[in-house]
């Protein structure tokens, strides 16, 4: 049995565990990310995960999923937000090959989230999946025959950039937005509101929350319809913390999408809710780690 070191890399919290060649895990483990430190900290980091795994099983390749626009050919980041200051030019592929001598293989966080619910989720069974994850921003992912398609420059999905309304798809539609406009209204500061206690208020029938998640809603039916035009996927699997709210969220959401797009496009579109949670950034690691080795 052939073992792998996953790492998934997100802005607040850095996940790791080791894989066994089936997919299946042998351990797990979490630690924070202290994205402010930078890139070079986050790499000496993940350096150190990965050497910490590597004295708990022989290890036959190291698989990373990472927040920023990803080079998988050359296993480096070449994009970030200001959320993790000087994370551009990070190569964890040349790094990890040099001082583990085993393949390393990177990919974007919102791509390997959307390979592992095509390859054992949400998406199994479908030729054609977007799948999108709704946090602080709005991340996307096109799945096509069971790979993800990249684009011209790796940047293809990043729909969170989308113009909409004078705005665009992630500033009017991510969760960290709902949150912000509930606690404007409340008079209260952000931390003492989150998605888990808006979705309890709108089910106590708080008017206030309700009608904050209708708008988002509202945003997520139009934005998910103008990408359904373009791409007429079979699935649509939606992601983040806030998608956990499936009982509350499909009726609403299945019934915004089809306001906006075509019965003739929406009779052939499923909406589906993630199913790896926590894992899915490690699982698609490993996926996109075996389909690249084995070419």
């Amino acid at each position: 049995m052939k073992y792998y070191i996953s790492i998934d890399i997100g802005g607040t919290a850095i996940k790791y565990g080791v894989l066994a060649e089936d997919g299946s895990f042998l351990s797990r483990g979490e630690t924070p990310t202290e994205a402010a430190r930078g890139g070079p900290a986050i790499l000496e980091k993940v350096t150190g995960i990965a050497a910490r795994l590597w004295e708990t099983a022989v290890i036959s390749g190291i698989c990373i999923s990472t927040a920023g626009m990803v080079d998988p050919e050359r296993g480096e980041v070449f994009y970030s937000a200001p959320l993790i200051p000087h994370y551009a030019g990070t190569s964890f592929k040349k790094t990890m090959e040099a001082r583990f001598g085993v393949p390393c293989e990177v990919e974007n966080d919102v791509n390997c989230a959307g390979l592992a619910e095509s390859v054992s989720g949400a998406g199994l069974g479908s030729r054609s999946m977007v799948m999108l994850t709704i946090g602080t921003g709005i991340g996307g992912c096109i799945v096509l025959d069971g790979k993800v398609l990249h684009g011209a420059g790796n940047s293809a999905c990043e729909v969170g950039y989308l113009h909409m309304r004078g705005s665009d798809f992630q500033t009017l539609g991510a969760a960290s937005i709902l949150t912000e406009k509930v606690a404007a209204q409340k008079g209260a500061p952000e931390s003492v509101w989150n998605g888990l206690r808006i979705f309890e208020e709108a089910k106590r029938g708080d008017p206030v929350c309700s009608a904050a998640i209708d708008e988002m809603v509202g945003v997520l039916g139009e934005g998910i319809a103008n990408i359904c035009y373009v791409i007429d996927p079979e699935v649509v699997v939606l992601g983040g913390g806030v998608m956990a709210q499936e009982e509350y969220l499909r009726g609403p959401l299945e019934a915004a999408l089809r306001e906006y797009l075509l019965d003739s496009v929406a009779d052939h579109v499923r909406l589906a809710f993630a199913r790896h949670r926590n894992d899915a950034g490690m699982l698609g690691a490993f996926y996109h780690f075996m389909q690249r080795q084995r070419g």
